[in-house]
């Protein structure tokens, strides 16, 4: 099973900022949207990510005062992606061992879709009980 299979089911919304964006904005479009973390766009390119996470951590260093602060002052610059064929398996395990839940997914240098680490695991799931269910079915029929 490769990337291309969750976004095959969960659809390719990319959910974005632009670069000059405050985290009070970013904190409503998260709010807005029901999500975890968007992607920071600037122009054509892809500048960051900030998530939930980024967000509490600067508040709880600065205060209330930091939702004026620039989207820079929370977001990972250098944001690490997958491609539609790369096998989930890989994919998990490069969330896992790098501790983030969202990753862009590019295809020729284009953004197509973003995954979390619950669509990630939700497929794994599926994956094992329809193996269970063949495995059954093969059992049975023998």
């Amino acid at each position: 099973m490769s990337v291309k299979t969750i976004l095959r089911g969960k659809g390719g919304d990319i959910f974005s900022m632009a670069s000059d964006a405050t985290l009070q904005m970013v904190v409503a479009e998260l709010a807005k949207r029901k999500v975890g973390a968007l992607l920071i766009i600037d122009g054509e390119r892809l500048a960051g990510i900030v998530s939930e996470r980024d967000v509490v951590r600067v508040i709880a260093r600065d205060g209330p005062s930091a939702l004026t602060s620039p989207v820079s002052a929370a977001m990972t610059q250098k944001v690490e992606t997958c491609g539609l064929d790369e096998p989930i398996h890989d994919v998990m395990s490069r969330m896992t061992a790098s501790r983030f839940r969202h990753m862009p997914v590019v295809e020729e240098d284009r953004l197509v879709g973003v995954i979390s680490i619950g669509d990630v695991v939700k497929e794994r799931i599926e994956e094992a009980e329809r193996e269970r269910d063949e495995m059954q079915a093969y059992i049975h029929s023998v």
